[in-house]
């Protein structure tokens, strides 16, 4: 299944009174493991820089004021996501500012639908505790050392890392193809060896007597007699 992790960074908090996109890194993953691809683009917001959020990200108006504007991105950004499913941390907040932005651009908004927050799936299996990347990096030692300030394709990498373990999909990475398994399984039985002296048996003649009578009172229907009658049988 191919999936894009996406972040962005903006210049505040509500795309409805004017904070726009600055950025968006998106890191693609095929069935849970980084495929190599990712999508990465600053973006002329046309508006200031509020110091709140550049504390946050450190992109300043000046660094952006010579990037490309929505508009002039969308269509790579579109062709890169395709049909894919997106999978965001606290999605809700990213995908307002997506959809202002494709709104905005004249083009057609992404439903929640067709995307998966991780943030919600970090509270179903944590719950009451830190769920913020920060934290989830630490639950699961994950490296994020790099992360002085927040980036939108270096927190995309980091979160395509906590997203396999939310989901199990790093063991899953490990998993092998049926067909190694079976070679392996095989390889194995040759390394199996056969005792040159039998160990001596555990249970002495008076015990075995003493389970043969036990077994007897249970009955012809037993499981234990329709065992031994299996057993004489072969």
């Amino acid at each position: 299944m191919r999936e894009i992790i996406l972040d962005t960074e903006t210049t505040g908090l509500d795309p409805n009174k004017g904070d726009r996109l600055v950025e968006i890194g998106c890191v693609e993953i095929v069935n849970q493991i980084p495929s190599g691809q990712t999508y990465h683009v600053y973006i002329n917001p046309e508006r200031d820089m509020p110091m709140e959020a550049f504390n946050v990200h450190g992109l300043s108006s000046e660094f952006l004021s010579d990037k490309p504007v929505f508009t002039a991105v969308v269509d790579d950004f579109l062709a890169f996501i395709s049909n894919a499913r997106l999978v965001i941390h606290n999605a809700e907040f990213d995908m307002r500012f997506i959809n202002a932005e494709l709104k905005r651009a004249g083009r057609e908004t992404i439903g929640m639908e067709n995307v998966v927050d991780t943030l919600a799936i970090a509270r179903r299996k944590h719950p009451g505790a830190p769920n913020n990347l920060d934290a989830l990096c630490q639950r699961y030692r994950i490296d994020n050392s790099r992360r002085t300030k927040h980036g939108a394709l270096m927190d995309a990498e980091i979160l395509a890392e906590v997203y396999a373990e939310l989901s199990g999909g790093r063991q899953a990475a490990l998993g092998l193809s049926s067909n190694v398994v079976a070679m392996r399984q095989e390889a194995g039985k040759s390394r199996v060896k056969t005792r040159p002296t039998p160990l001596p048996p555990r249970v002495t003649d008076e015990e075995l007597a003493a389970h043969r009578t036990f077994v007897a009172t249970l009955g012809e229907q037993s499981i234990w007699a329709q065992y031994s009658k299996e057993k004489t049988d072969q």
